[in-house]
């Protein structure tokens, strides 16, 4: 079932179905967030671990990013780093963070506390591990709202009651004095969602929100992630490795592996041909029904350690097209209006993509 889903995902994507034309083209608005030369590292007992290294790009109003990559390729740390939700005293975060005009890296705690919630949302991959236990969803909701916009308790719970119904969570008036424990997956991720919409921001930052939940859960999840973000306006940075879901919920798709951003360029477009032979090789390694009983494709080895990482391309040693100048760094270079990958030879590669 998943397999077929993601297939019908991809392939409606990339014919123009997939893709709302409700998300802006970036190229004509200004971005809510801008990220430029990011580099995360963390002070540890053997010395710094650099752990992502000049990561850059941009959302603008309303758009929708999907950030994809292999386990360890840096997208859930980049995406704690923008509200400052790094240990402070092990991580060390160089480049620029810019939200809508203003210096996140610049930011005192105060100040950042009063963006986080409010301005920048952020839905967790595992939401019982989010939610605090020893308080109802409603206290949650209540304290969430009335942190960023003092107001009457009675105000906050209607306001409280109201973002649960629009989530889809049956019978708010009676759920919202519940517990975390007493709801199902799907029902506290939806709680989870609607902590983060509650104070209506412009962005949200979604890390892998519908991994921990079963096929059905997820279509829901992602369908009303999709929606919200349409009938809102609201941005929407999505951190996944569910190619799928990028294809049938954003515009545009950041490729990372290890550490640092590798190709970044518009979904149908990246579904078509890809840039970089990183991405070719994701969008290979999905299983579709019209190869049943051949063999799956998959790319060799394993995302380098952040304490061994390779000289020049960090892709290089996984790669086909690897050859002469591959052992130098690798700069961001442009295929195409709007299409950038990391690779000396991007203009010249044919790479399959996930669909002819």
């Amino acid at each position: 079932m998943l397999v077929a889903k993601s297939e019908q995902s991809i392939g409606a994507a990339a014919l123009g179905g997939g893709n709302p034309a409700a998300s802006p083209d970036p190229s004509h608005a200004a971005p809510i967030l801008d990220v430029r030369g990011l580099s995360i590292s963390f002070r540890g007992r053997d010395g710094i671990t650099h752990v992502t290294r000049d990561v850059s790009f941009q959302v603008a109003p309303g758009e929708r990013v999907g950030v994809v990559g292999e386990s360890g390729c840096g997208k859930s740390v980049t995406g704690l780093s923008l509200l400052r939700l790094l240990p402070e005293r092990t991580a060390i975060i160089n480049g620029e963070i810019r939200f809508d005009g203003c210096d996140l890296m610049s930011m005192k705690p105060k100040e950042i506390r009063k963006i986080r919630g409010r301005d920048i949302s952020m839905i967790f991959q595992e939401p019982m591990t989010a939610l605090d236990p020893v308080f109802t969803v409603g206290q949650q909701l209540i304290e969430t709202l009335r942190t960023h916009y003092p107001m009457p308790f009675a105000e906050a719970r209607d306001r409280s009651v109201q973002a649960l119904r629009d989530v889809g969570i049956p019978s708010p008036e009676q759920r919202i004095d519940e517990y975390p424990h007493q709801f199902s997956g799907g029902m506290r991720q939806r709680v989870m969602i609607a902590m983060a919409l509650i104070c209506k921001p412009k962005l949200i930052i979604a890390d892998e929100p519908t991994t921990a939940l079963d096929v059905t859960v997820q279509a829901q999840i992602i369908d009303l992630l999709k929606e919200l973000s349409e009938n809102t306006g609201t941005a929407l940075l999505f951190i996944t490795h569910d190619l799928g879901v990028v294809a049938e919920t954003c515009s545009r798709m950041i490729t990372m592996y290890a550490g640092e951003v590798v190709e970044s360029s518009p979904v149908d477009d990246v579904l078509r041909r890809p840039g970089h032979p990183y991405t070719s090789g994701l969008l290979r390694s999905l299983p579709r029904l019209s190869d049943r009983g051949g063999r799956l494709p998959f790319i060799p080895g394993r995302v380098p350690s952040p304490h061994a990482m390779p000289e020049g391309c960090r892709y290089q040693e996984r790669c086909a097209h690897a050859g002469a100048g591959c052992d130098r760094y690798q700069q961001m270079v442009e295929i195409s209006e709007g299409r950038h990958a990391r690779c000396h030879k991007a203009a010249d590669l044919e790479l399959e993509g996930a669909v002819t």
